[in-house]
């Protein structure tokens, strides 16, 4: 093991006359930084960017386990496979299918491929607000009009947990002499049961990503690069050798390999996990006006999903007078839980092996109680929640480097073209990007989104008062 390897080193005593500047001194901190196995890349212990040793036999160990012919391990997050792979499969100035729900990584890459994207815009699950599965029959009537397209991007599952027909899309991408990239992040822990759905290389994709640390047990920025193709290792490689960091972290590296060998190494936790999901679920037939997605009293048939992870705990106040971010409010100040994220109409709880029963109990029992006393209201209407109808694109977002652009009042924006990127955080998916006209429907979006309490953010930072726009000839 590579952690073994970094431990028996640290206790070797050849001092460290190279990076880092803590020169493995534990003395320097409260013991509760790892510095005695925070290393660079020193004789006998490879490099992430060109591995052969010790490394390499971690990435294979990963795609033995994730069933694919290659893996690649990121220590700056899926974001840095995301900007790697979609830049290692276009090239620059490609036609790229995009579902509109990525990422803003996704929408980064991109700016910097000089991409022309075209959208692919989910319908609305209007009961919770959230965005459904990406239709096949959208994809391909997508590629039948641009021909010319040389890759789709598709995010499977979302970070609400719902996930899209890789299988059948992928088939269809292929069918057009497209490649399929998937960004997976939310998905890491498909491949550890068959409770999850299936991971998305399996199914046919031909990259994607997962985010080890988002539900498995993992440092923070850890993270796998997946692909089937053993054609694009090569371009991958040197992709990611412009993205990910020249100094990869040790400690990072390690936490992967000791990740995977625990999920591997125990398997009967995997197996109680998703009976406390399972068990999770049933309790949640007793709430009223709080609902949770495809748990208790609704489920997978009710929605216009392919399928559902079922380790996303998904909680509606649409029924409710309060909103998303105020049910998390609560559940921190009087339950003392904190919760992935909240939005307008909803909140998120992200659920991994390491919850445990009591854990679970806390989350349901303070649900239970808020339930009890909320106070029933019309279902809100959802529409507001996300895009409901595509932009319309003056440029691409590329070309926007260089362009006169002056501030003004988001009332004052609509119609104008925005020279900056929109978004609310979590969860991180861009309501307006550069090149774009601003439509008055989405200066009434963001408005209501900002009242309900979520954070609006820009690339100026004045959101969500002031936009920075095009002055247009």
């Amino acid at each position: 093991m590579l952690y073994d390897r970094l431990k028996k080193y640290s206790k070797s005593g050849i001092y460290p006359f190279h990076m880092p500047g803590h020169k493995r001194n534990s003395a320097i901190s409260d013991g509760t930084l790892p510095f005695d196995i925070d290393i660079t890349e020193i004789s006998d212990f490879d490099n992430l960017h060109e591995p052969n040793g010790c490394i390499k036999a971690v990435e294979d160990k990963a795609a033995s386990i994730y069933g694919v012919k290659r893996a690649f391990m990121l220590v700056n997050g899926a974001t840095g496979g995301i900007l790697s792979a979609i830049c290692a499969l276009t090239d620059f100035g490609d036609t790229v299918i995009v579902a509109r729900n990525c990422h803003k990584s996704v929408y980064n890459a991109i700016e910097l491929c000089g991409l022309n994207a075209i959208y692919a815009l989910p319908n609305i699950d209007m009961e919770f607000g959230v965005f459904s599965s990406v239709s096949p029959e959208n994809i391909e009537t997508l590629l039948k009009s641009n021909r010319n397209a040389k890759l789709v991007i598709l995010t499977s599952p979302t970070y609400e947990g719902v996930v899209s027909d890789i299988q059948t899309i992928s088939e269809i991408c292929h069918k057009y002499g497209a490649k399929l990239f998937v960004d997976e992040a939310h998905g890491a822990h498909f491949p550890f049961s068959d409770k999850f759905p299936n991971e998305a290389v399996s199914c046919g994709a031909d990259a994607a990503v997962v985010s080890l640390h988002t539900t498995l047990p993992s440092l923070t920025q850890t993270a796998l690069l997946l692909t089937d193709n053993a054609s694009f290792s090569v371009s991958l490689q040197r992709s990611l050798s412009v993205f990910e960091t020249s100094s990869p972290s040790y400690v990072l590296m390690s936490s992967i390999e000791n990740c995977l060998d625990f999920m591997c190494g125990n398997p009967g936790l995997t197996e109680d996990y998703t009976e406390r999901l399972y068990s999770f679920s049933e309790k949640c037939k007793k709430l009223n006006t709080l609902k949770v997605m495809c748990c208790g009293n609704d489920s997978v048939k009710k929605h216009n999903f392919f399928n559902f992870d079922i380790s996303k705990i998904v909680i509606s106040t649409s029924r409710a007078k309060l909103t998303g971010n105020h049910l998390a409010d609560i559940l921190r100040s009087k339950y003392k839980i904190e919760l992935e994220m909240a939005y307008t109409n909803y909140a998120l709880a992200i659920t991994s092996v390491c919850d445990t029963k009591g854990a679970f109990d806390s989350l349901f029992e303070a649900l239970a109680e808020i339930d009890a006393v909320c106070v029933k209201s019309q279902e809100k209407d959802t529409d507001d929640n996300y895009t409901v109808t595509l932009p319309i694109k003056a440029f691409k977002s590329s070309e926007t480097k260089g362009r006169n652009g002056k501030f003004v009042l988001l009332d004052d924006a609509a119609e104008a073209v925005s020279l900056e990127y929109i978004w609310a955080y979590p969860p991180g998916i861009p309501l307006v990007v550069p090149g774009e006209f601003i439509s008055l429907e989405m200066i009434n979006q963001i408005k209501y989104i900002e009242k309900s309490g979520v954070k609006i953010h820009s690339d100026f930072g004045r959101m969500p008062k002031i936009i920075y726009v095009a002055e247009l000839d």
